[in-house]
């Protein structure tokens, strides 16, 4: 038997574009999740960074994106919107709160378990719903909103986590694009129910969805919670270069609340971003609830939110690859897309406002009167409908190229599971808490044009903010030293080994 010690080869851990697979061990542990099998020209095992995307993106399909479908009827498909904004403020307002510590469990408990746990509050908020149109019980719905706060943290800071950590730097635009895409055909699937239900319900006084639409939601959502037990954690991922994830060795309750400091106190900055953070749902309260609720039939609204979520998936396509574009640098596409987020914010929102100052006020727009004969149908055709359809269409463009810079920024800090759990849960967190404000905008009844503004407003005002992280922060790539600062691993720790080869003597 050899007396020589098993180390790891000395390789610039997969954090660097430069980082080749046959510079890394070519073997992977034994076991079923690293078999590998052949798809096109490229390997995939069910432990790796694309299988376990497509894990978590079918979780999302099935769980928030059902939510997001039921959201954008207007009102959860009632007739009074007040009563999802209530439960929407009450949702995002215990999401806040989770998901700004929401990183800590993840980084304890793991990501399994954490996803497991998040998918389990969608499928009791929709029956909340189909109860309240049998009975009113209006508390119900509020506490369904508030538990799907809770569980909604855990679940999203556990899909960031993966979405930013496991792949490679080159590949993150792509990754962060096809989590969307697939994240989104559940909104678009979702729209299809309650258009293919309601498609004959013309009449202004129904507002309702039928209770086939809300069950048909809960099926879905139950199976995306059963489906997220089928995750493995992160410390079992292998990347294409044979390398892991950089983790805690051995975390604690008190190490990883340490490191949800730790992120603050050692990189201040990171706080610029927050606005954009606090942004990144407020426009659902005017879009889903002002806009599409408020001045559109049953049926109409279901198109309308069956285009929304197509045109996200048509932006996460464009920008999620524009992102890896390699023949530019990354600092270079940081810029750029800083650029286009500049002029999205005022190319649809411009004309959102020109669309929105012709409308009726909260106070006639809400009364029996104007639901009976002033909503519109997509028959009418014309300026009436087809420039909001439109416009609408854009809303959706906007929110995923939004979103999906977002998370590509951030995944553009660092490459350390650990950090980028904390930095989800950050995001998740400072946006909720916008949404909830917002949504309490909405309750409160402000006038339509008031959450316009405000919505606009922020946008363009959190740009301003993130523009110096945008500009000198994000570079080409990150050193591995930098990420290993927020970690008690080694690079011995994140580099499999070679498995031994019993015929030479090696143990």
């Amino acid at each position: 038997m050899s007396d020589e010690k098993e180390t790891a080869p000395e390789v610039n851990v997969g954090v660097s574009d430069e980082v080749a697979v046959a510079e890394a061990p070519a073997e992977r542990p034994a076991g079923w999740i690293y078999r590998g099998f052949k798809i096109g020209g490229s390997e995939i095992w069910y432990a790796s960074p694309k299988a376990q995307l497509l894990v978590v993106s079918i979780v999302c399909f099935l769980c928030p994106g059902m939510f997001n479908a039921l959201t954008g009827l207007g009102g959860a498909g009632v007739v009074d919107t007040t009563v999802a904004s209530d439960a929407n403020t009450a949702l995002n307002s215990t999401f806040a709160v989770v998901a700004f510590f929401a990183g800590t469990f993840a980084n304890r408990l793991g990501l399994r378990i954490t996803l497991a746990l998040g998918g389990l509050g969608y499928c009791i908020y929709s029956a909340s719903f189909l109860s309240y149109v049998h009975n009113e019980n209006r508390g119900f719905v509020i506490f369904a909103g508030a538990f799907l706060g809770i569980c909604a943290g855990l679940l999203w800071t556990a899909q960031g986590a993966i979405m930013m950590s496991y792949p490679p730097e080159k590949s993150k635009g792509r990754y962060i694009s096809w989590f969307w895409i697939i994240f989104n055909m559940g909104a678009v699937i979702g729209s299809l129910i309650p258009l293919g239900q309601n498609i004959d319900v013309t009449t202004g006084d129904v507002g309702s969805v039928t209770d086939g639409t809300y069950i048909g939601f809960i099926v879905l959502m139950l199976l995306g919670a059963i489906v997220a037990l089928f995750i493995v954690n992160a410390h079992q991922v292998i990347r294409e270069d044979n390398t892991k994830v950089i983790l805690m060795k051995n975390p604690s309750w008190v190490s990883e609340f340490k490191g949800l400091w730790e992120v603050l106190y050692m990189e201040p900055w990171i706080v610029l971003l927050f606005p954009m953070f606090f942004c990144s749902n407020i426009f659902y309260t005017y879009q889903t609830a002002n806009m599409n609720g408020t001045h559109f039939n049953i049926r109409t609204r279901s198109l309308n939110n069956l285009l929304y979520w197509l045109a996200q998936i048509i932006a996460a396509i464009i920008v999620g690859y524009a992102l890896d574009y390699e023949k530019l640098s990354r600092t270079l596409r940081a810029k750029a897309a800083f650029g286009a987020l500049v002029f999205f914010t005022f190319a649809i929102w411009g004309p959102g406002w020109a669309w929105q100052r012709q409308q009726a006020v909260r106070e006639v727009a809400t009364t029996p009167a104007y639901r009976e004969n002033e909503w519109v149908d997509w028959t009418d055709g014309g300026e009436k409908y087809i420039g909001p359809m439109f416009l609408y269409f854009f809303y959706g463009f906007y929110d995923a190229v939004w979103q999906t810079t977002i998370y590509w920024y951030m995944g553009a800090l660092s490459n350390s599971g650990r950090k980028t759990a904390n930095l989800a849960g950050f995001y998740k967190g400072i946006q909720s808490a916008g949404a909830a404000i917002f949504w309490r905008f909405d309750s409160l009844e402000l006038p339509y044009d008031t959450i316009f503004g405000a919505t606009w407003g922020c946008l363009a005002a959190s740009l301003l903010f993130a523009a110096p992280v945008i500009f000198w922060k994000i570079q080409d790539t990150v050193p591995v030293d930098q990420d290993l600062k927020f970690s008690d691993e080694t690079i011995e720790d994140i580099v499999v080994a070679p498995v031994p080869d019993k015929t030479k003597g090696e143990v």
